[in-house]
């Protein structure tokens, strides 16, 4: 008799716009509304709103570390099959840091005028907790 068993997580990392990452992976931890999680095969089946955070997935088989920031978005897992969707993904090494930093600062400077900004200032320090992950 075949053997079946799934050895790894199967990871869809999708943007509105794209999909940014695809691929086996050994392990997620990602920031829900609810705290963190980490993901390993054999996971409960879970759908959970994420927070603007950093998202990290260990790729199978390697030392490879792929790490993004969200700004928020879906995180289903389903028979060792995962789902993370956001409106915007990034992936760390695409991230400019000073550029973050000037983001960031723009947008606390926006906080008293806006409920909008408060998204912005978490995503903004997500971007640079994810880029200086990978630095």
């Amino acid at each position: 008799m075949a053997d079946t068993t799934v050895e790894h997580l199967h990871v869809e990392l999708v943007a509105a716009d794209r999909t940014v990452w695809s691929g086996e992976a050994a392990m997620i931890i990602a920031r829900t509304l609810e705290g963190d999680i980490g993901v390993l095969r054999g996971h409960a089946p879970t759908l959970s709103l994420l927070s603007a955070s950093v998202v990290e997935i260990q790729v199978a088989n390697s030392n490879e570390l792929v790490v993004v920031a969200v700004d928020g978005g879906f995180l289903s897992v389903a028979g060792d099959r995962v789902s993370i969707l956001a409106e915007r993904v990034e992936l760390a090494e695409d991230i400019e840091v000073s550029q973050a930093r000037i983001d960031l600062e723009e947008a606390k400077r926006l906080l008293d005028s806006s409920n909008e900004a408060e998204q912005r200032v978490r995503h903004a320090e997500a971007r640079i907790r994810a880029a200086e992950k990978v630095s």
